[in-house]
């Protein structure tokens, strides 16, 4: 895969092959497959438990003092991200990184791109904690960041005259939250995924491990990156 060369300027046109992937995205993914061979093949079994439990979401931690507990009380928030569960989990996330991720990414350039994935990890982290403050579960996956980058998309990539155009979405006019509920491709995307989740919810398993889906992560992440793209947007301010 090639990558874009210029990622300073959202909003470039450029002529991209069609598997062009941003640096930042590109880099992101790198960074989640190391680490999964890493703990596939490399690593003895207890430095990969040791691994999961300083980098994971682990609800309970949350409902205990913090005192004592190390600095995983605070960056596993964010961690968690860039673990996964296997590479059948792995490469599923990745996909719809680098679909939905690298739309977003050459739109508001690396640096946001960057804050944006640390702040779409905490509120997905932040809305499953809620459902589940205080038990036991372990969370891993780029899946709630995933899902903000889906939201973020949603705000502009369906916006344009010709429909969605993976090299040109990045340049449409962002539609406004109410613009965006009226527009019918927006709409049947959020019928699609909101059915997905809701599936997950009432406990059908996509996964194919049958890992339980953190559909709370999911919608989480999805609400921050709708509700909040316009903060991130270098374009159409004002």
């Amino acid at each position: 895969m090639t990558h874009d060369p210029d990622m300073t300027e959202p909003g470039h046109p450029g002529h991209e092959p069609i598997f062009n992937i941003p640096n930042v995205v590109l880099a992101m993914l790198l960074i989640m497959v190391a680490l999964q061979v890493a703990m596939e093949t490399l690593l003895p079994r207890a430095a990969v438990l040791e691994i999961y439990l300083q980098g994971a979401f682990i609800s309970q931690r949350y409902a205990e003092s913090p005192a004592g507990q190390g600095g995983a009380y605070f960056w596993s928030p964010v961690t968690y991200s860039l673990l996964h569960g296997g590479y059948a989990h792995l490469a599923l996330n990745s996909f719809w990184l680098a679909a939905f991720g690298s739309v977003v990414a050459r739109r508001i350039g690396w640096v946001r791109f960057v804050v944006f994935w640390v702040l779409a990890a905490l509120s997905s982290a932040a809305l499953f904690l809620a459902f589940h403050w205080g038990d036991q579960n372990i969370m891993v996956g780029a899946s709630g960041v995933v899902s903000a980058l889906m939201g973020a998309a949603s705000r502009f990539a369906f916006g344009g005259s010709g429909g969605f155009r993976r090299d040109q979405a990045h340049l449409n006019r962002r539609l406004s939250i109410a613009q965006s509920l009226s527009n019918r491709m927006v709409v049947g995307f959020l019928v699609v995924w909101f059915g997905i989740n809701l599936l997950a919810a009432v406990g059908f398993s996509f996964d194919m491990a049958d890992a339980a889906i953190a559909w709370e992560a999911h919608l989480g992440g999805f609400l921050f990156g709708f509700l909040t793209f316009a903060l991130f947007d270098p374009m159409q301010r004002g």
